[in-house]
């Protein structure tokens, strides 16, 4: 996009599968040149969001605008102006990486020659050229989602959407996919990112929008999102389950906000504006309270932070029923 308008609107979004809401008046906008992190539980929205954005599936109400197209109306135009890279590769791994672009280049109605030379010119801006003609299936786990990437660009998408694309990764393929995306944006692509890795929102991500219950429930800068729960963080990890209550019932009298209670991990967390001062009363109280700590910790809050204390969960959390309902979109 080159005239000043967003390149991804959302306004009051809405779509139900039976009697399960999955988006209730969604809202997002999207500059053009810029990462949108979409973050929020299974279940929350994300899945359904990027189907009806990018045309795989049809609002219930409420309207959307990619690359200053109707997504509804103008579907096929839509479709010639995106790319979509979801969690699981497309490609072909008994295909060289040159055979899959121009076999794909091909469905994408290229002549063969045309297919060719777009298949030479991915193999080298995805860093792939020297494994042209290798079986995929040889590919390490970043240059298969690097070859992915390159098919999803077979036609110049102005915008491009990834769901989920270093799920399964080891954390040098992730890297080697940020490094890819970074440049693709460099070049004035627009992304739209689900993850459920929050540190890669953080590296990648212009502004974030976190979901829950089919809405956007917070959004922002990282460093803004991360602002709203203070300087600090006091963490309690607690020696048996018995001492969680009184911990919590200690942190939320030092901290402005409620304290996040993770009982699996029998922590506490709360944010604080003085670090030092806050960290001696807590220890203090937890001292004379009779609780017993196992590790206390005084550090910066993150994005992971962020997403407990707005969703109740973490972005890791799984939830089958709720992951089905969305897949089924």
């Amino acid at each position: 996009m080159t005239d000043g308008r967003p390149a991804i609107v959302a306004a009051g979004l809405r779509k139900r599968f039976g009697d399960k809401v999955a988006l209730d008046g969604l809202d997002l906008e999207v500059p053009a040149g810029t990462v949108l992190g979409l973050l929020g539980p299974n279940g929350a929205g994300k899945t359904t969001a990027v189907s009806i954005l990018t045309t795989l599936l049809r609002a219930d109400g409420g309207r959307a605008e990619v690359a200053g197209l109707d997504v509804a109306t103008e579907a096929a135009a839509v479709r010639g102006r995106i790319g979509l890279t979801g969690q699981s590769d497309a490609i072909d791994e008994i295909l060289s990486g040159r055979q899959n672009l121009e076999l794909f280049g091909r469905l994408h109605h290229l002549s063969p020659r045309a297919a060719r030379r777009r298949a030479a010119e991915l193999l080298e801006q995805f860093g792939l050229t020297e494994a042209a003609d290798r079986q995929a299936k040889g590919y390490s786990g970043g240059m298969k989602r690097r070859l992915d990437l390159a098919v999803s660009f077979l036609t110049s998408p102005s915008v491009l959407f990834l769901d989920e694309p270093t799920t399964g990764q080891d954390p040098r393929n992730r890297m080697e996919v940020w490094s890819v995306v970074r440049e693709l944006v460099a070049g004035g692509t627009t992304v739209l990112l689900t993850t459920h890795y929050l540190d890669e929102a953080d590296q990648l991500a212009d502004r974030i929008s976190v979901v829950d219950r089919g809405r956007v429930i917070a959004e922002g800068t990282p460093d803004a999102l991360k602002r709203r729960l203070g300087a600090s963080q006091v963490d309690l990890v607690l020696r048996d389950d018995a001492g969680v209550a009184e911990a919590a019932a200690i942190l939320a009298r030092v901290s402005d906000a409620e304290p996040v209670v993770d009982r699996s991990r029998r922590s506490v967390s709360a944010p604080v504006h003085d670090r030092v001062a806050s960290l001696t009363e807590v220890l203090q109280a937890v001292q004379a309270a009779g609780v017993a700590v196992d590790d206390v910790a005084l550090r910066q809050p993150t994005l992971d932070d962020v997403f407990l204390q707005l969703t109740g969960s973490r972005a890791d959390a799984g939830d089958d029923e709720t992951e089905t309902e969305e897949a089924a979109a």
